[in-house]
Formats: C-alpha cells, sequence, structure tokens
C-alpha cells in the first residue's frame, strides 16, 4: 500500500478548493465508479473526467444567472451527477440543498420555500408533479430540471438535463467563497414541528472530514461503497469529502435491495453505514443458522466469542486466552466465510446515525 496523500482544510480552503486541489494532485486516478445500465457493467471514471463533467455542469449553471449566496437544490439518488451538480454549483459560490429522494413532497415543498430555492434538479417529472401539487404559490423557483427525459405538467420552466447541459462553450467564472461562508443548508428533523435548516461553511465540513483522518488512515488504494443518501451529512462527509481528501475511489452502490451484490461485485475496502445495515446482515445469518444444524451453530458462536475476547485484548481491556490459540482455526471456518461474502477487502466500516446494538458489534 502506498502511503496517505491527505489534502488539508488550509490547503484547500473550500470544498471546491478541495477538488480542484485533487485533481491536480491525481488527474489519471480512479475517482468514481458506476453501475452502466445500458452495458450491464461497472464502469470508472478519473479525477480528469470528473472535472471535465463539472465544466458543463458549471457552463449551465452560469447561463441561469444566479448570484451568489443563492440556494440551488438536488434530488438525486447518490450518482455521478449529484457530484457534478454540487461541485458546480459550490465552485459559483452557490448553496447547496440536498432533499431526500424518499421524503414527502410536503415536507420537500416546505424546504424549497423556507430555504429560498432559485433552482431545483430532480429525478423525475412524477416526483416534480408530487411536489408542485403541495407547493405554496409564493416561492422562488425560477428553473426545474428533470433528470429523466419526461415532460411534467407543470406552468413553471422546465428542462431536460440532457438539453440543460447542451450549452455554448463558455468561459465559467469561478466565484471563490470563503472558508466561512455558507456551503450548504442540510435540513434535518427537529424536536419540533418541521424540519430545521443547519447552515454549513465550507470550513465546517473540511474540518469534521479532516478530523476523522487523524483517527483512521484512508489511503489512495482503498475503495468507498456508497449507499447511504448524500443529503445526509454523515454519507456526505464521510463518504464523499472524505475520500476526495484521501484520493480514494468512491463507488456508487445500484440499491439498498442489491448491496450485498454490490459489495462482491466492488470489493470495498470501507463501509459506512447505520445500524439498521447491520442489524439487517446480522438477521440473515442468524436465520441461516437456524436452519443449519447444532455443530454449525456452536462453532459460529465459538467464533463470535472468541474474536469479541480477542478484540478486547487488543483494545487492551483483557488478558490474553488460550482460547486464541483457535483463532486459525475459526477463521477458516467461519470468520474467513463471512468476510468473503462482505467482499472479501472490508478492513474498516463505520456505524453511524444511530446507537449499534451490542449483538450486532459482537458479531462483526
Amino acid at each position: 500500500m502506498s502511503s496517505s496523500d491527505y489534502i488539508s482544510p488550509d490547503e484547500a480552503q473550500t470544498l471546491y478548493g478541495l477538488f480542484s486541489e485533487r485533481v491536480k494532485r491525481s488527474a489519471d486516478k480512479e475517482a468514481y465508479g458506476y453501475f452502466d445500465n445500458e452495458n450491464q457493467s461497472w464502469l470508472s471514471l478519473s479525477w480528469q473526467q470528473v472535472a471535465d463533467s463539472v465544466h458543463l455542469w458549471q457552463q449551465a449553471l452560469q447561463q441561469e444567472n444566479l448570484r451568489k449566496g443563492d440556494r440551488v437544490a438536488l434530488n438525486l439518488r447518490n450518482s455521478k451527477e449529484w457530484i457534478f451538480f454540487d461541485l458546480a454549483a459550490l465552485s459559483l459560490g452557490l448553496v447547496v440543498v440536498p432533499l431526500y429522494p424518499d421524503d414527502r413532497p410536503d415536507n420537500v415543498a416546505y424546504i424549497l420555500q423556507d430555504a429560498d430555492v432559485r433552482l431545483l434538479l430532480v429525478n423525475s417529472a412524477r416526483q416534480w408533479s408530487a411536489i408542485r401539487a403541495v407547493l405554496p404559490e409564493e416561492h422562488s423557483l425560477r428553473r426545474i430540471i428533470i433528470f429523466n427525459e419526461e415532460s411534467p405538467e407543470t406552468d413553471l420552466p422546465y428542462t431536460q438535463l440532457h438539453e440543460w447541459l447542451d450549452v455554448a462553450d463558455t468561459e465559467v467564472v469561478i466565484s471563490p467563497s470563503a472558508p466561512d461562508q455558507v456551503a450548504s443548508i442540510i435540513y434535518t428533523s427537529g424536536t419540533t414541528g418541521r424540519s430545521k435548516g443547519v447552515m454549513l461553511s465550507h470550513r465546517n465540513m473540511l474540518s469534521v472530514a479532516y478530523g476523522s483522518l487523524q483517527f483512521f488512515e484512508i489511503l489512495p488504494e482503498d475503495i468507498f461503497l456508497s449507499f447511504l443518501p448524500l443529503s445526509h451529512t454523515l454519507e456526505r462527509t464521510g463518504g464523499y469529502y472524505l475520500p476526495m481528501m484521501a484520493g480514494s475511489k468512491v463507488v456508487f452502490s445500484r440499491s439498498i435491495p442489491l448491496l450485498a451484490d454490490d459489495m462482491r461485485q466492488v470489493q470495498p475496502t470501507i463501509m459506512i453505514a447505520v445500524p439498521r445495515i447491520f442489524e439487517r446482515i446480522y438477521d440473515r445469518v442468524q436465520k441461516q443458522l437456524s436452519d443449519s444444524n447444532v455443530l454449525r451453530r456452536f462453532i459460529f458462536k465459538l467464533a463470535v466469542n472468541v474474536g469479541w475476547k480477542k478484540f478486547h485484548y487488543h483494545q487492551g481491556r483483557n488478558s490474553w486466552s488460550p482460547l486464541f490459540l483457535l483463532s486459525p482455526l475459526l477463521n477458516k471456518l467461519v470468520a474467513h466465510k463471512f468476510h468473503q461474502r462482505l467482499g472479501g477487502r472490508l478492513r474498516l466500516a463505520v456505524s453511524g446515525g444511530a446507537a449499534l446494538p451490542n449483538y450486532a458489534a459482537k458479531m462483526f
């Protein structure tokens, strides 16, 4: 493995500055992977290819005559286009408002009005029609961009994404932000009432990502599998800006139902998830064990208990145990097979957003 290649917040200054520095350092290295439905295969983009795509999005956004500080929103599932939109908007000094693709239309409409959003990118015409039906008359939207090639019924100007990106080649005027200027407004459920908009600066997100790198070494060879929504700050910071800071590759999962298959095919080294994902894997394993014989259940339970003791030993919380002599055998019979089902290369799994149940933590 090569040594780390971190970009510090001082070097980056802003989130778009982080991207620009990464392109300078790693232009030809793989940045993102995705599944191409047309070819039914996994494809990759280099950092330079990402920069070329972002340039197109910058040109399109620039033609909207938005002012620095204006809010733009996107309602897409994790994809390379999510990244292109975010980076292009940030480079022009716009404030990005990410929306949850599965959120209720009335909540999305409230956020669009509350954040004074001027431009919205949505996945489908159906999605926009549901939002439009509950959107108050007083709003600031000027442009709707439809990702899929559908035509919605709306009185607002809208454009198909492929048409919107088909603009004349013009010089992009980068509008550099200061580190403490607002980069994004992320809406999260409050203790009472409507969702609350949390204003995050460039420095906020850069410092959190860089702080994480002081505890775990992330390398250019690492591969992140992205499936938590990028609209959530955990995935956006830890699964998007942090890998960019370290020069690692991010691969977008096809969907949660296909996650197990994606893990085997992509073979990620790092996974960021919420407890529910680990619980689902635990439940599936337990169901399979319940259908197996007594000896197999005993060996699996022994492997978990020995592994748990060994974990505490390495943490300096337990003394050495003679049971550790069984580790090579238990690894061959249980742990190695389990690891292969997760792709075979996973070395770091992060759980966040809620408490991880002890039984799931113990098994992993």
